[in-house]
C-alpha cells in the first residue's frame, strides 16, 4: 500500500482534493499499482511553524 505524503501551507478543500486526485493518478500509472492502493497524506504548515534564513515565514 503506497502511501504519498504531502507538506504544503493552507490549503482549501478544492487544493486539498486537487493534489489528493492528481498525485493519486500520476504515482498509479508511472507505478503500475492500482489507485485504490494509494494513501494520500496532507500535512498543512501554519507560516509562523515555518523559518527561511532564521525567520519564521510569517514576519
Amino acid at each position: 500500500m503506497p502511501v504519498i505524503t504531502i507538506e504544503a501551507g493552507k490549503l482549501n478543500k478544492q487544493q486539498k482534493s486537487q493534489l489528493i486526485k492528481e498525485f493519486t493518478n500520476t504515482a498509479s500509472k508511472v507505478m503500475n499499482v492500482p489507485e485504490q492502493a494509494f494513501i494520500v497524506l496532507l500535512k498543512e504548515n501554519e507560516a509562523d511553524n515555518v523559518g527561511v534564513g532564521g525567520q519564521p515565514l510569517s514576519e
